[in-house]
């Protein structure tokens, strides 16, 4: 039977709060059942799945509290995936994915607290205290996940070694890039390109009175420049970093046909500092030694902390470095193929200052900062550096250079 409260207004309050964290829990159960899914990391994944279940459990209680104060059975208004398949999320890989969902527990946690004093309601107290501190336990296993040093909190339940081994057995041929790479090469490309070509429109335009000849023609010649510069880093730099893991890989190679049990009982070690108990690590090891690929590839993703799917595509890198680099440099040069002299020079800080602020309210795809402050700090920067480089501009025009 509903327990009736005297005051409805009240009453509507609390149902109004639980119902929130209704939500919340179980729009967290499908962001981490989502991304346990995707997730190539096995123990990675069993955790994320413990999380899951930990979410599904404290929205069972909020919805049993509704229930008993009289409310409404509640319905499930967001996305099948959660917030997995949000921008922020797929856009910066699982590390980030896993930063910002520490920072909703973290978030979790303030709002649970203030609701200990706010709700006026003792059985829902009840399951705050409970809840607050299973989130707490959650904020911790984020934290060691992200910190690559797993360790299971007091209370959590132990992987299942055997579990682990064959997921990542059943994955070991499936490993995703993070996507985030290609769109951090981009967004620093269109950075570079903007801030570059928009210091060289304004000092020329500072030194010619916004002549289109020579602001064009200086203009396209350094994004060609930067284009062609920012392609060939991206080219070497990922080209290096593969070749670097091949270096590795053949070391550790060696060592392993040098001193077979040393690097097995190594591996084991690792996946006992990641919370598995010594004997079903060695266990675990065990089986995957049975491949000499297999161990090979485990090894090297321990110690390297990555792998061969993860690494950047050198021709994917220069493309979207030159390409991105183009599209930003050809922002402030825009204006001068329809106007000339001061309207010019107006309209070019105007439409580079915005896209100033377009690319740093971008980069919070790949940062954890909101998009607003990295947008205004980027316009900032963009702002000081066309009013130096067009003040050169009017001093070297007039000093006849």
């Amino acid at each position: 039977m509903p327990i009736p409260l005297l005051n409805n207004a009240k009453t509507r309050k609390i149902l109004a709060a639980l119902e929130g964290n209704w939500q919340a829990e179980m729009e967290g159960f499908h962001t981490y059942t989502a991304l346990a899914d995707r997730d190539t990391d096995p123990v990675r994944a069993q955790v994320l799945r413990h999380l899951a279940q930990a979410e599904i459990e404290h929205a069972a209680l909020w919805e049993g509290r509704i229930q008993e104060l009289g409310g409404a059975t509640p319905v499930y208004k967001g996305a099948p995936t959660g917030e997995a398949d949000s921008l922020t999320h797929r856009a910066g890989g699982m590390g980030l994915a896993l930063r910002r969902l520490e920072i909703d527990e973290s978030r979790d946690i303030a709002r649970y607290g203030e609701q200990l004093k706010a709700l006026g309601d003792e059985g829902s107290i009840a399951i705050l205290e409970h809840v607050i501190q299973d989130e707490k336990l959650h904020y911790r296993e984020l934290g060691s996940l992200i910190r690559g040093h797993y360790q299971a909190p007091a209370g959590a339940p132990k992987i299942d070694a055997r579990a682990v081994l064959e997921e990542m057995l059943a994955k070991r041929n499936q490993g995703r890039k993070q996507p985030g790479s290609w769109i951090g090469d981009a967004i620093y490309g269109v950075n570079d390109g903007l801030g570059a070509i928009f210091g060289i429109v304004s000092g020329v335009s500072g030194a010619t009175a916004g002549d289109p000849k020579y602001v064009l023609l200086a203009g396209l010649s350094g994004m060609i420049a930067s284009a062609l510069s920012m392609g060939s880093g991206a080219y070497l730099a990922a080209k290096s970093e593969r070749e670097i893991y091949l270096a590795e890989i053949a070391r550790e190679r060696e060592a392993i046909a040098m001193n077979g049990p040393e690097a097995r009982e190594l591996l084991a070690l690792y996946y006992q500092v990641k919370g598995l108990p010594e004997d079903d690590a060695h266990k675990m090891v065990n089986h995957i030694a049975s491949n000499p690929d297999q161990l090979l590839r485990a090894l090297a993703a321990e110690r390297l902390g990555s792998s061969e799917d993860a690494l950047a595509n050198p021709v994917v890198s220069a493309a979207s470095g030159a390409l991105s680099t183009a599209v930003g440099a050809m922002i402030p040069i825009l204006p001068f193929f329809f106007l000339q002299g001061i309207p010019a020079v107006v309209a070019a800080a105007i439409v580079s200052l915005a896209a100033h602020f377009a690319v740093g309210a971008a980069k919070s795809l790949i940062t954890v900062r909101s998009w607003w402050s990295s947008g205004l700090e980027m316009t900032l920067v963009g702002a000081v550096e066309g009013a130096v480089t067009y003040g050169i501009g009017i001093l070297l025009g007039k000093g006849g250079m």
